[in-house]
C-alpha cells in the first residue's frame, strides 16, 4: 500500500535541513502491493468551504500531469474524508526513511518537473485553510490480517493516543484485541501504524481497508462475535487496559479517489478501469518561421 505527495513539501524539508530531497527508486520494493509500507508518510490538506470535489480535483490533476510528463517515480494515493472536517489525505509508502529521502532528490534534480510541481503547490494551496505533514512506522505485531488494497474503496482510520508510560498496557491491549479478533471475527483486518515525525506525542493509528460500506456494516454487526470470543472476563480486562493507556480515540471514514491519487503500475495494471494513468502530454510543435 503506498501511501503522499512527498515532493510537495520538499521545500519544508530542506528549510528544516531533515532531508535533503526526495526519489522513486525504492517505490518499487515497497509500492504496498505485497502489503502496507514499513514507512508511511501522510500530508492532510483542509479545503476551505467550497472549494472541494471537482474544484480540488482540477488542482490536484496538475501534480499529476506534471509527475507523468516526467516519468516520475514519486506514486501515492488520495483518499478523501467522508467524515469530520473537509479534506484530503494523500498516503505515500517506503521501505526506509532513506528511500525517502531519494524520492526526494529524484524530483528536484529536474529542473522541469520541480517548477511545474511548485507551480502546482501555489495554485493549490489557494484553496486550502491547513496542511500538515506525518510520519509513520508500521508495527506488524499490532497489525492483523493487512494483505494488500487491491479492489478496496474506503478505509476507515482509527485514531489512539496514549498516555505517557503506559505503552506496555497499550501492546498489550492490542494483543488481547488480536486474539479475539483471530477467535470470533477472523476476517478483520488493520495495519497499525506508530507516529515517528509529528504532532501527537504516543500516537498510533490503525487502517482498516473496506471494499465497500457493506463491509463497515459487517464490521459494526460483529461486536458481539468478539465479545463472545473474548467472555466477560476478556471484556473487563480490556476495559480496565483501555482506561489505563488510552487518553483519547476517535474514528473517521475515507474513500479513494482515483482521480486525485498516482497509484503504482502494479496498481493500474490489476484494475485499470478503476486506477486510470494520465497520458503524458504530446511534444510541443516548433513555431513556424
Amino acid at each position: 500500500m503506498t501511501l503522499v505527495k512527498m515532493v510537495r513539501s520538499a521545500a519544508i524539508l530542506f528549510a528544516a535541513c531533515f532531508f535533503a530531497a526526495n526519489t522513486p527508486s525504492t517505490w518499487a520494493q515497497d509500492n504496498g502491493v505485497d502489503g502496507p509500507p514499513k514507512i508511511l508518510v501522510i500530508q492532510r490538506e483542509f479545503l476551505k468551504p467550497g472549494k472541494n470535489g471537482a474544484v480540488h480535483v482540477k488542482s490536484e490533476s496538475a501534480f499529476i500531469r506534471a509527475l507523468a510528463n516526467a516519468k516520475a517515480t514519486p506514486r501515492y494515493l488520495a483518499l478523501t474524508a467522508l467524515s469530520g472536517e473537509s479534506r484530503v489525505l494523500f498516503f505515500s509508502g517506503y521501505a526506509s526513511l532513506s528511500a525517502w529521502e531519494e524520492e526526494t532528490k529524484s524530483v528536484y534534480k529536474d529542473a522541469a518537473l520541480a517548477a511545474a510541481m511548485d507551480r502546482a503547490n501555489v495554485a493549490d494551496g489557494d484553496l486550502l485553510t491547513e496542511f500538515d505533514q506525518s510520519v509513520w512506522s508500521r508495527r506488524h505485531d499490532l497489525s492483523l490480517n493487512t494483505g494488500n488494497l487491491q479492489g478496496d474503496r474506503y478505509m476507515e482510520i482509527i485514531h489512539f493516543s496514549i498516555r505517557p508510560g503506559h505503552m506496555r498496557e497499550w501492546e498489550e491491549l492490542v494483543k488481547m484485541v488480536q486474539a479475539g479478533y483471530k477467535k470470533g471475527v477472523p476476517d478483520a483486518n488493520w495495519a497499525m501504524f506508530q507516529m515517528v515525525y509529528g504532532p501527537g506525542g504516543n500516537t498510533f493509528i490503525a487502517v482498516i481497508k473496506l471494499k465497500s460500506l457493506t463491509d463497515a456494516d459487517k464490521d459494526m454487526a460483529s461486536d458481539k462475535q468478539f465479545a463472545d470470543a473474548m467472555g466477560e472476563d476478556g471484556m473487563k480486562k480490556l476495559d480496565e487496559l483501555e482506561a489505563a493507556c488510552v487518553d483519547s480515540r476517535w474514528t473517521n471514514l475515507f474513500a479513494f479517489s482515483p482521480e486525485m491519487s498516482y497509484p503504482p503500475e502494479a496498481w493500474t495494471k490489476a484494475e485499470p478501469d478503476y486506477w486510470k494513468q494520465p497520458k503524458a502530454a504530446p511534444a510541443a510543435k516548433k513555431a513556424a518561421q
